[in-house]
C-alpha cells in the first residue's frame, strides 16, 4: 500500500483578503518654538554705510605671526677707523718700543757676563719672533677667510641682480672652492660641473649652487644648533648653581660659533672668534633677542609646560632656545650665501625637539 506524500498533512491556512487603509501624515513640529519660518523668497537689500578697510598698523591680527619666522637676519657690523683704535695702535707701538729697549738692554748685559749667554738670548729671541710671526699669519689668514665669506655673500647678491651669467659662474666657482674641504659637498660639486653649461639665468645658477652645495651643510648646521641647545637645556636643568649654568652656556656658545664657522669654510683664529662672537652678541643686543623675549617665553610656558614640568626644567628649555637663537645668528654670519633658494631656520624649528611633550611628538610611541 502506497502513501502519497502530503496526503495526511493538513491544508495550509490562507490569509484572508485585507482591505486597503488610508493613513494621515501629520507635519513635523518646528524644532524651536520661538523660531519663525523663513520666507519663501527674499527681495535683495542694500546695506547702508561704507566698508572700512583696516590698515596693517591698526590690524590686531597682523602682529600675531609666528615669532620664529620673523627673526631678523644677522649681518656683520661696519668696521671703520675710530679714535679708540687709533689710541690702541699708538699705545701698542709705544709698548713695542719699550719692549725692544728692554730686550736690547738684557742682551747687552748677558754679553757683558758671558758670550754664550748673549748668543743663547739671541737664539731664543729669534725663535720667539718666528713663532709670533706664524701666529700672526694664522690670525690674519683666519680674518681673511671671514672677510672672504662676507665678500662672497655681497658679490652673490650683486651677481644675481646684474643678471650676468659670467658673474654667476665666478660666484659658483668661488663657493665651490670655499666649501671643497667638506665631503658633504662632493655630490653637489659634480652636479654643478655637469649642468653648468645648461643654465643660462644667473639667479637660477646661484640658487642651484646654494641648494646643492649649502643644502647638506645647512642640515649639519641645524644638527649642531640642536645638539648644543639640548646640552644646554640638560645642564641648566640639573646644575645646582647659576654660575655653573653661565659658564657652561658661554662654553657651549663659543664651541657652537667656532663649529659653525668651520662648517661653512671660515675657520677663524682667536681674533676671528672674538670678532664673530662680538658680531653675534651685538646683533642679539640690538634686536633684543638675547633673552628670547616675553612673547616666546609666554608661547612656551603658556601651553601648559609650566604646569607639567618643574621650574628648573622650564628654565633649561628657555636657555636651550636662547642657545638656538645664538646658533641661528651665527649661521647667518658664517653662511657664504643668503637664504634665497632654501628656507631660513627659526626658533620654531627647535621648539618641538626641545619640548616634545608640548607638541605631542613624544606621545606617539610604538609599544
Amino acid at each position: 500500500m502506497t502513501k502519497k506524500i502530503g496526503q495526511d498533512e493538513p491544508p495550509r491556512a490562507q490569509n484572508p483578503a485585507r482591505k486597503p487603509t488610508a493613513f494621515t501624515v501629520e507635519p513635523d513640529a518646528p524644532r524651536s518654538a520661538g523660531r519663525q519660518a523663513m520666507p519663501a523668497s527674499r527681495s535683495p537689500r542694500s546695506f547702508s554705510g561704507e566698508i572700512e578697510i583696516v590698515p596693517d598698523e591698526r590690524d590686531p591680527f597682523a602682529g600675531m605671526a609666528n615669532e620664529a619666522e620673523a627673526l631678523p637676519v644677522a649681518t656683520p657690523r661696519r668696521r671703520g677707523i675710530s679714535f679708540a683704535r687709533i689710541a690702541m695702535g699708538a699705545f701698542g707701538f709705544l709698548l713695542s718700543l719699550a719692549f725692544g729697549l728692554w730686550v736690547d738692554g738684557l742682551i747687552r748685559d748677558l754679553f757683558s757676563r758671558a758670550d754664550w749667554l748673549g748668543y743663547t738670548a739671541i737664539a731664543v729671541l729669534v725663535i720667539g719672533l718666528l713663532a709670533l710671526l706664524i701666529a700672526v699669519g694664522r690670525e690674519l689668514a683666519g680674518l681673511y677667510r671671514l672677510d672672504a665669506v662676507q665678500n662672497l655673500k655681497l658679490d652673490a647678491q650683486a651677481a644675481a641682480a646684474s643678471m650676468k651669467r659670467a658673474n654667476a659662474i665666478t660666484i659658483v666657482r668661488r663657493l665651490s672652492g670655499l666649501v671643497a674641504h667638506r665631503p658633504e659637498t662632493a655630490r653637489g660639486r659634480k652636479t654643478l660641473e655637469s649642468v653648468e653649461d645648461d643654465i643660462i639665468d644667473a639667479p637660477q645658477l646661484i640658487d642651484l649652487a646654494e641648494r646643492e652645495l649649502l643644502g647638506p651643510l645647512d642640515i649639519k648646521a641645524r644638527a649642531l644648533i640642536l645638539g648644543s641647545s639640548k646640552r644646554v637645556s640638560v645642564v641648566t636643568a640639573v646644575s645646582p648653581r647659576a654660575v655653573v649654568d653661565l659658564a657652561y652656556v658661554l662654553f657651549e656658545v663659543v664651541r657652537l660659533v667656532r663649529a659653525m664657522a668651520e662648517l661653512y669654510g671660515g675657520r677663524p683664529g682667536s681674533f676671528g672668534m672674538l670678532r664673530l662672537l662680538k658680531d653675534v652678541f651685538a646683533h642679539l643686543a640690538v634686536t633684543g633677542s638675547i633673552a628670547i623675549g616675553d612673547g616666546l617665553a609666554q608661547q612656551v610656558l603658556g601651553h601648559g609646560l609650566a604646569s607639567r614640568l618643574s621650574s628648573r626644567l622650564g628654565e633649561g628649555v628657555i636657555n636651550g632656545l636662547m642657545t638656538a637663537r645664538i646658533g641661528i645668528a651665527a649661521m647667518d654670519l658664517c653662511r657664504p650665501l643668503p637664504f634665497d633658494a632654501t628656507k631660513r631656520p627659526g626658533i620654531g624649528d627647535f621648539i618641538g625637539d626641545l619640548t616634545p611633550s608640548m607638541t605631542g611628538k613624544g606621545d606617539n610611541r610604538t609599544a
